[in-house]
């Protein structure tokens, strides 16, 4: 049933023709073209004429309603005219010297026909370099394809490539344990340090400038005793609170969204945490202590090996 309605529409358009519908001119620098434009799939006959300086087309079953005159200030056509005959639409162009030829090509889907005005010496160049283009690929077709590099050499890139990368993932991931390992075993520890009686020092006060997502800047500082201060450091859109002392130094905690803006603040958090600042103060203490102690000692027994009184 389909290909008995398609083929009836085909005898259909091609007893009763086309229509012309439209027609539009473009005008170029180097040609001019006429597009027609059809209510159905144009599959008519065309025959072409040349009297002198007019070119005559006939469009078999292709009809127009009325006349239609265009006249131009080309210099590739003149006028042009579209009649309609019996049995045929009729085409005459006006081109203002012999040079000038027409090349009529349909669409793709057959619903226009264009119509191009172009200087003969300029239609033969376009088709001497289709015809060198054409010949270049068959030349191309007898040369042997170049030789590449061999699969199994590619394959070896492959993989070494994909080594690395899972080498490097490795690396990482052992860093990432390690460094979560850290921050969780200070967190375990007294972490806070903060003594009421502590010899009190000026607070330092950096101002904080972000410059990039590599750089480490100090907000707050604070000194503690004469060898322990409280730092507070920018790093990666966080903020660390990090104890930095002679013996050691030990990250408190860290904070995100939530950080002090002034010193206010960060007094006040430090006060939240006086007593575990204070308990971590007397575990340095009394290590102090022991060392000053084992230091005695060793000047005690090193004066009686002297034979020298000790005061």
């Amino acid at each position: 049933m389909i290909r008995i309605f398609t083929l009836s529409i085909l005898l259909l358009s091609t007893l009763f023709g086309s229509n012309i519908l439209s027609y539009n001119i473009y005008d170029r620098t180097d040609r001019v073209d006429v597009m027609l434009t059809f209510d159905t799939p144009y599959r008519g006959k065309i025959l072409k004429s040349r009297y002198s300086s007019k070119i005559v087309l006939k469009l078999y079953n292709a009809k127009i309603e009325s006349s239609k005159i265009k006249r131009l200030s080309s210099r590739f056509l003149k006028s042009i005219s579209i009649n309609p005959m019996d049995g045929y639409t009729q085409i005459v162009a006006s081109v203002p010297t012999a040079d000038i030829v027409l090349k009529a090509s349909k669409t793709a889907d057959g619903y226009g026909l264009r119509l191009r005005f172009i200087k003969k010496s300029a239609l033969q160049s376009a088709s001497q370099i289709k015809q060198q283009a054409t010949q270049s690929v068959s030349e191309d077709k007898l040369f042997p394809n170049l030789p590449t590099k061999k699969r199994a050499d590619i394959s070896t890139s492959y993989y070494v490539v994909v080594t690395l990368l899972l080498i490097a993932v490795i690396v990482m991931l052992i860093l990432k344990r390690k460094l979560t390992q850290t921050s969780t075993v200070s967190k375990k520890k007294t972490g806070w340090l903060f003594k009421n009686n502590a010899p009190k020092a000026p607070a330092m006060q950096t101002t904080y400038k972000h410059t990039s997502s590599e750089d480490v800047s100090i907000r707050f500082q604070k000194r503690l005793d004469e060898h322990n201060s409280v730092v507070m450091l920018d790093f990666h859109e966080q903020s660390y609170l990090v104890l930095v002392g002679e013996h050691n130094n030990l990250l408190l905690d860290k904070f995100h969204g939530a950080t002090p803006v002034t010193q206010e603040e960060f007094e006040s958090l430090l006060e939240e945490k006086n007593s575990e600042l204070d308990a971590f103060l007397k575990v340095e203490q009394k290590a102090d202590q022991k060392v000053h102690q084992d230091t005695d000692l060793l000047r005690i027994f090193s004066d009686k090996a002297s034979n020298t009184p000790y005061e």
